[in-house]
């Protein structure tokens, strides 16, 4: 993985053959995820050339020295979604050109309220191609937020167990949402939900 520090945290950075930005062809990868290391201000420490690729598109970023501040902008424009209390929080799916993407999100300080301490990781992965956008599926299907939530990560093939953990709920509220999904799309079973939603065309 290929790593840039702006804070020269990490000295080595070696992005493909050469030291240069690819600028040719700068479009998101087809499988490598994008990384990305923020203080609690959101302001990128370390980052790797898959998430400039991914945030970028399709404009081309030939100059890492001043990535910082684009990476800054778009990570306040494209992964944080203001909730109506006025707190923020990131977005669980984006889309890059044609692409979509799932962002998770890590506090991996929470005391860290210094400027240029690690406080959040990001993990930018492509979701399926042949998945149709979870705005669509929740908006056809008139699902809640917090069933959207839970819908997206048992697409992700998470057990209830371990979308509990990830949403803080209790297994048993994870299930009684995957029952109200279940019965808001007209499957029997998690796994007729799960091909009913990829089967769903735009």
């Amino acid at each position: 993985m290929t790593v840039v520090s702006q804070r020269g945290r990490l000295k080595n950075v070696s992005i493909g053959e050469s030291d240069e930005y690819p600028t040719e062809k700068l479009t998101p990868p087809r499988s490598a995820a994008g990384f990305l290391l923020t203080d609690f201000l959101l302001n990128p420490i370390s980052f790797n050339a898959n998430a400039i690729q991914i945030l970028s598109y399709p404009e081309k970023l030939a100059d890492l020295a001043h990535s910082e501040l684009f990476l800054a902008e778009k990570i306040r424009s494209t992964l944080i979604s203001p909730r109506p209390s006025g707190e923020s929080t990131f977005v669980t799916e984006f889309r890059s050109g044609r692409r979509r993407y799932f962002c998770r999100a890590f506090v991996i300080d929470s005391g860290a309220k210094e400027p240029f301490r690690p406080s959040i990781a990001m993990l930018l992965e492509r979701g399926p191609s042949g998945l149709v956008p979870l705005s669509r599926v929740c908006q056809q299907f008139k699902l809640t937020q917090r069933e959207r939530e839970v819908l997206e990560f048992l697409l992700q093939g998470m057990s209830s167990k371990v979308i509990a953990s990830r949403m803080n709920l209790s297994p048993n509220t994870v299930k009684a949402f995957l029952r109200l999904i279940m019965i808001k799309t007209g499957s029997s079973s998690r796994s007729a939900l799960v091909g009913k939603i990829l089967m769903t065309q735009p």
